[in-house]
């Protein structure tokens, strides 16, 4: 027997469950919503294995407004999702370090940011010792900070918190994953699930994270979409280090590593080198060790004389639903299979910009147009026509 929604969204972490709750909860879509999702535990997805944090350090407008607005919800927590929600937010900024070669760019960055209305202050190295005295500024010529509306949070408190309101809103949710795409003419019919399950379908919704190039596949569309693994490491420093923010320091000193506060520890990461970066295994989560003891460790011992003492807790590897072609999104209609929708290939930054991108694709799929941010710099038809959207602050 086939069931049928007017909308199947793949994938329920922060992009699908967003996407449901905008569509059932805030704009009051009265059709029938199913969010599949593999693994309800969420306990290898993107969302949960993330750093969980948002900034408003970007250098395309519409990257800035995604994030603004998931700012804006975290803000009004207990207005949307009740009096006791809470995601343990963090206001503590981004404090990004920038050396004399790539001062320019960061003032280039920050008048952007600045017209965007984002509370980013530039200061230079003198500020910086003064601030957090126990921070080297060697090889530093300017570094730009997020004095408001930027910070980190709990993920699945963020996570748990638009899934439960999303199916209380009557979204419902299946423990299984899309193996199947039929066409016909130019839309999707139906798909099918891994439970044997048929559903047919009004409009799809490609929301499968690190999985949505293979997803896609399945209705005969090629995606740049993959899984590519990232690894977060979690270490404790016994001399106190207060106040730190979440520090990118984009120097030769550390070349990208970055580390904020977590509880009594730390969390610190880097992004591999392109040249050896490349598609994960699906079921890969080994942690690389070396990549801490060779690279991040000096660099924050070279930025942070205390974090020489550094003692490695533990680690955990995720991954990204990587974009190839550029590194950001890819929302909207497929301009021919018109009832496929995207909303994945955030490479990084879809936990901040979940918000932001589920209520983008429901005004899509209600009004049939975006009517809060205009989200059409981040259609596919840029992948047609070898149109990059170029962001230079990529984490």
């Amino acid at each position: 027997m086939v069931e049928t929604y007017d909308v199947v969204i793949a994938g329920g972490a922060i992009m699908g469950s967003s996407v449901a709750y905008f569509l059932k909860k805030e704009l009051g879509f009265a059709g029938s919503v199913l969010v599949v999702e593999k693994d309800p535990t969420y306990a290898r997805s993107a969302t949960m294995l993330s750093a969980a944090s948002i900034r408003q350090q970007f250098t395309t407008p519409e990257n800035i407004r995604l994030s603004q607005f998931g700012i804006e919800v975290i803000r009004s927590l207990k207005d949307r999702f009740g009096a006791d929600a809470d995601i343990g937010f963090h206001e503590k900024g981004y404090l990004t370090l920038a050396s004399a070669a790539g001062e320019p760019i960061l003032r280039a960055n920050h008048a952007i940011q600045l017209a965007e209305g984002s509370d980013i202050e530039l200061i230079d190295p003198a500020e910086i010792a003064r601030r957090w005295p126990y921070m080297s500024t060697e090889g530093v010529a300017l570094a730009a900070y997020g004095r408001s509306g930027e910070g980190w949070f709990d993920a699945w408190m963020w996570l748990d918190m638009i899934r439960k309101a999303a199916k209380s809103a009557g979204a419902a949710y299946a423990h299984a994953a899309v193996v199947g795409v039929t066409t016909a003419a130019d839309r999707v019919t139906s798909v099918t699930l891994s439970d044997g399950r048929e559903i047919a379908c009004g409009t799809f919704v490609d929301a499968a994270g690190p999985a949505a190039g293979d997803v896609a596949k399945l209705a005969g569309i090629e995606l740049p979409v993959e899984p590519r693994k990232r690894f977060v490491y979690v270490v404790h420093c016994r001399e106190e280090v207060a106040g730190l923010p979440m520090l990118i320091d984009g120097t030769a000193v550390a070349s990208g590593v970055y580390i904020r506060p977590e509880g009594q520890y730390f969390i610190c990461g880097v992004s591999p080198d392109e040249a050896t970066d490349g598609r994960a295994d699906d079921d890969d989560f080994d942690v690389d060790y070396s990549l801490f003891d060779d690279l991040i460790w000096p660099a924050l011992a070279t930025r942070i004389p205390a974090f020489e003492a550094l003692k490695l807790v533990r680690a955990w590897a995720g991954h990204y639903d990587f974009h190839t072609f550029d590194h950001n999104a890819v929302i909207g209609r497929h301009p021919t299979l018109s009832n496929f929708v995207f909303c994945n290939g955030f490479s990084g930054h879809g936990i901040q910009q979940g918000p932001g991108a589920g209520r983008g694709v429901a005004e899509l799929i209600v009004h049939g147009e975006y009517r809060s941010i205009d989200l059409s710099v981040f259609g596919y038809d840029r992948l047609l026509a070898g149109r990059p959207v170029v962001e230079a602050n990529i984490i």
